[in-house]
C-alpha cells in the first residue's frame, strides 16, 4: 500500500476512535440533561411564584421588619455569585455566563465605583476569573447535578449572613437561564435586597406558557387587593420565610445553570460527532481516489512494460 493511502488510512482511524468517544459523552450528557431538567420544571413554578410573593412583601412590610427588607442608600460592594461548570466540551456555556459577569464588574467599578466579590461555584469560573484578577473569597463544590436544596444550604447561609452583617450592601447571582436544549442564556439576578414588586423576567422559561403568566398576572392584580396578616408577628414570620425562599432562588438558579451545562454539552457532543463523521466520508473519498489512482498508475506501468517488451 502507498504512503499516502496508508496515512490516509490511519487518519480515518484515529478520526473513528473520536467519534465514539464524542458519542459516548454525548449520551451520557442526554441522560443527565434528561435528570436536570426534570428537577427545573418540578421547582420553577414554585420558585418563580415564591418570589413573586416575596417581593409583594417587601412592597407592603416595613423595612423595620426584617433587615433583608432594607435598601441601602450607599452602595459600596456587591458581592456576586457565579455559576458555572467543572468541565469544559460543552460550548460557549461558560465563556458567556463569565464574560456577561466580568463586563458587568467592569461597568459597576468603571461608572459607580463599585467593588464586588466573587463567590464561585464551578472550577472554571474560578480558573478564568483568578486569572483576570478578581477577587474570589469562597469557592463550593459544584455538582453535576444538584437534587436537594440542602446540598446549596452553606452557600445561601454564607451570602444571607454577609449581607445581614453588612459586608455587602447589595447581592446577585450569575447564572445560565435553561430556555431550551439549544437556547441557554446567561442571566444576573438581585437577590438582595428584596426588591419591591415589579414585572421581572421568569426565571426560567421552559414549561412557562400561556397559563403560568395567566397565573402570575392574576396574582399582581390580587396582590393590590390583598392585607397580609402576620401571627405571632412580622418579624417572626419573616425571619423564617425570607431567608428561605431566599435560598429556593439560589437553589432554582443552580438547577437552571445545570441543565443549560448538559444540554451545551450534548449538543456538543452532537456537533463534533457529526463533523466526525463528514470528516471520515470526505477521508474515504479521498482514500478510495487514491488507491484508484495508483491502482491506475500500477496498469500503465505493466502496459507500458508490456509494449516494450513487444
Amino acid at each position: 500500500m502507498p504512503q499516502a493511502t496508508r496515512d490516509i488510512k490511519r487518519r480515518i482511524k484515529s478520526v473513528g476512535n473520536t467519534k465514539k468517544v464524542t458519542k459516548a459523552m454525548e449520551m451520557v450528557a442526554a441522560a443527565k440533561m434528561r435528570k436536570a431538567t426534570a428537577h427545573v420544571l418540578a421547582t420553577r413554578s414554585y420558585a418563580t411564584l415564591a418570589w413573586d410573593l416575596v417581593r409583594n412583601l417587601a412592597s407592603r412590610t416595613d423595612s423595620k421588619y426584617h433587615p433583608l427588607l432594607e435598601t441601602r442608600e450607599k452602595i459600596k460592594k456587591i458581592g456576586m455569585v457565579l455559576i458555572t461548570s467543572n468541565r469544559g466540551l460543552c460550548g460557549g456555556f461558560n465563556n458567556q455566563i463569565i464574560s456577561r459577569v466580568a463586563k458587568f464588574i467592569k461597568q459597576q467599578k468603571e461608572e459607580v465605583d463599585i467593588e464586588a466579590d466573587l463567590v464561585i461555584m464551578g472550577k472554571k469560573g474560578r480558573e478564568v476569573m483568578f486569572k483576570r484578577g478578581h477577587t474570589i473569597i469562597a469557592e463550593f463544590v459544584k455538582l453535576d447535578i444538584t437534587s436537594a436544596i440542602e446540598e446549596i444550604r452553606p452557600l445561601s447561609l454564607m451570602i444571607i449572613n454577609d449581607y445581614l452583617a453588612g459586608k455587602y450592601d447589595k447581592v446577585m447571582i450569575a447564572y445560565t437561564d435553561f430556555i431550551s436544549t439549544l437556547v441557554q442564556k446567561p442571566r444576573i439576578l438581585e437577590l438582595l435586597p428584596i426588591a419591591t414588586l415589579t414585572e421581572d423576567k421568569y426565571l426560567g422559561q421552559v414549561g412557562t406558557g400561556a397559563t403560568l403568566a395567566e397565573e402570575k398576572n392574576k396574582i399582581f392584580k390580587q396582590a393590590i387587593q390583598f392585607e397580609y396578616l402576620f401571627e405571632p408577628s412580622p418579624d417572626e414570620v419573616l425571619s423564617e420565610l425570607l431567608p428561605r425562599l431566599i435560598e429556593m432562588q439560589i437553589y432554582q438558579a443552580i438547577l437552571e445553570s445545570d441543565a443549560s451545562e448538559h444540554s451545551a454539552r450534548m449538543v456538543a457532543m452532537r456537533n463534533a460527532s457529526d463533523a466526525a463523521s463528514e470528516m471520515i466520508a470526505d477521508l474515504t473519498l479521498m482514500f478510495n481516489k487514491a488507491r484508484q489512482a495508483s491502482i491506475t498508475a500500477e496498469l500503465a506501468d505493466i502496459s507500458g512494460g508490456r509494449l516494450a517488451m513487444e
